[in-house]
């Protein structure tokens, strides 16, 4: 048993009061007027089918769905002695044997364009790894599109991560997936948005001083299969080219987003209907599919572990990048 300490028990204790407090008037609303509010500033709720085998195999026969993921890890100790790895993965539902990875690598210790001296300071260091692990998702996704042709191609995550931190890539990708007519989606597992809340607070006529995020406000509020297509006018995203949505995916009280190319905006209530099928009921609201990749695409401590130590010559690896913590292991 752990021994939790009394002053800990009375934070947490604290903790709880406090948000039970915040969320009191909120929690409070009645769950129809709020439907009613957001269908009037958010936009329209809603009720999906799934798709049928008809529409189904339809979209199998016009390419299939290509699921697009990245994953990083690193190994090493403080700045600058570690490496962090990247790899994307680009797979078919038509293709299931032929996976398309794309990898890279980051370390402080080598600069690609060797215009930064070691002893610079981390400026910028982190907007490098953003756009490395964006940048092979799109890569993935990309060579996904020239060897599969897909229907669709369901990115984990936003889109608009990519016209932010890879943006003359991702440019090419939404070129190509508008010239080819390959649609476009990314699905937000985790949403972070406050559209929502920012609405409720700006409401004259409510007294709502905070601004509340959407994961909470949608929490439970939706029915299986319901979503929220929300008004371009009042999206962030929609400046940046892109339309989006909240929905329900499965049982879980929780709500996913959605994003789709504006230019695509038409098929925005299809491809919920294609998320909603592949998503299974009793789950946590990601598509199957997406969870595969996902699955498929993770580095584990031991892959890179392995690959540093295979190709890495002993006295590089021991001086830059195991630092005294693993040493302990070894």
């Amino acid at each position: 048993m752990y021994n939790i300490n009394e002053e800990l028990k009375d934070k947490i204790s604290y903790l709880n009061e406090v948000l039970i407090d915040k969320y009191k008037d909120v929690l409070s609303m009645d769950k129809i007027s709020f439907k009613e509010f957001i269908q009037e500033k958010i936009g329209p709720i809603i009720k999906l089918e799934k798709l049928t085998k008809e529409e189904l195999a339809n979209c199998a026969e016009k390419g299939g769905i290509l699921g697009v993921d990245g994953s990083n890890n690193r190994m090493g100790g403080a700045y600058p002695h570690f490496v962090e790895i990247y790899q994307g993965l680009a797979k078919s539902t038509l293709h299931k044997d032929k996976p398309i990875y794309k990898t890279d690598f980051y370390t402080p210790l080598y600069s690609e364009k060797e215009e930064l001296p070691l002893e610079n300071e981390r400026q910028g260091e982190e907007s490098i790894r953003k756009y490395k692990l964006s940048a092979i998702e799109v890569e993935a996704a990309l060579g996904g599109i020239r060897e599969f042709n897909p229907y669709a191609i369901i990115m984990d995550g936003s889109l608009i991560r990519y016209d932010i931190e890879c943006f003359d890539k991702w440019m090419e990708l939404r070129k190509e997936c508008e010239e080819k007519g390959i649609i476009l989606i990314g699905v937000i597992k985790d949403i972070k948005t406050s559209i929502i809340g920012e609405a409720l607070k700006e409401d004259k006529s409510l007294d709502i001083k905070e601004c509340f995020y959407d994961r909470e406000l949608l929490y439970g509020l939706l029915e299986y299969g319901e979503m929220i297509a929300i008004y371009d006018k009042v999206a962030k995203k929609s400046k940046e080219g892109f339309t989006s949505l909240f929905m329900r995916s499965s049982q879980a009280p929780t709500v996913i987003g959605m994003d789709i190319l504006d230019s695509q905006k038409n098929h925005l209530e299809e491809m919920a209907r294609l998320v909603l099928t592949i998503t299974p009921k009793d789950s946590r609201g990601v598509p199957m599919w997406i969870d595969i990749v996902d699955s498929e695409v993770k580095i584990p401590d031991k892959m890179i572990r392995g690959l540093l130590e295979s190709y890495l010559d002993r006295n590089i690896l021991e001086m830059f990048f195991i630092s005294e913590r693993d040493k302990r292991t070894l």
